[in-house]
C-alpha cells in the first residue's frame, strides 16, 4: 500500500468523510491487531481480543477527529500516532485484566469429576421422588409407614426390624408386597 492514497484519504477523513474513515480503519486494523497480540501475554489471550483493543482505539480517533479537532500531516504520522494509542490501550486492557487472570486457578480434572458428582439432585429428581413418596404412602397401611420412612432413611432390614419390633423377614415380606402393589398401579393399562 503506497502513501498516496492513505493521504488522500486522511484529507478525506479530516474532511469529516464517514466512508473515508472506514476505509482508514481497513487500511490500518490489520498492523494494529499485530500490535496488540505482540504485547499481549498468553494467559490473557480468554479474557480478550486484539480487535477489541483496535475498535476502542478507533473510536477514541473518531471522536477526536469530530469534537476536537484532531489533524494529521500524513498517513505516516496518523500511523505513528494509532500504533502509540493502541500501545497504550493495550496496556490498560492488560493491567486491567491482568491481576484478574492471575487470581484465577484453573480447574483441575479430577476437581471437575468430584465437584459434578458432589451435585445433589436435578429439582425434577426431586419432584419425581416426591411423588413416588406419595405414591408409596397411599398403598402402605398405616400400620406399616413407619417401617417405610426407616427404610427411606436408609436402615438396614435389621436396625428396622429391631426398631418396629417385626422379625426381619417380615419386613422384607411387607416391603416387597409394597412394591409389588406399586409396580401393578404404575403398569399402564392394555
Amino acid at each position: 500500500m503506497t502513501a498516496d492514497p492513505l493521504n488522500a484519504l486522511l484529507e478525506q477523513l479530516c474532511k469529516g468523510d464517514a466512508a473515508a474513515a472506514e476505509r482508514v480503519f481497513l487500511a490500518y486494523e490489520p498492523h494494529l491487531r499485530l500490535v496488540v497480540r505482540r504485547m499481549l501475554p498468553a494467559h490473557l489471550h480468554s479474557k480478550f481480543d486484539s480487535i477489541d483493543v483496535v475498535q476502542s482505539v478507533w473510536a477514541d480517533l473518531v471522536h477526536g477527529f469530530r469534537d476536537a479537532g484532531w489533524r494529521f500531516q500524513d498517513a505516516a504520522q496518523l500511523r505513528a500516532f494509532l500504533v502509540k494509542v493502541t500501545r497504550n490501550s493495550s496496556l490498560n486492557h492488560i493491567r486491567r485484566h491482568g491481576k484478574a487472570a492471575r487470581q484465577q486457578q484453573p480447574f483441575e480434572a479430577a476437581e471437575l469429576n468430584d465437584r459434578a458428582h458432589a451435585v445433589g439432585p436435578r429439582p425434577s429428581e426431586v419432584a419425581q421422588a416426591e411423588e413416588l413418596w406419595g405414591k408409596l404412602l397411599t398403598l402402605c397401611p398405616v400400620q406399616h409407614r413407619e417401617l417405610l420412612r426407616l427404610k427411606r432413611d436408609g436402615y438396614s432390614l435389621e436396625e428396622i426390624a429391631s426398631r418396629t419390633s417385626l422379625h426381619p423377614s417380615s419386613v422384607r415380606r411387607i416391603l416387597y408386597d409394597l412394591a409389588g402393589r406399586l409396580a401393578v398401579q404404575m403398569t399402564p393399562a392394555r
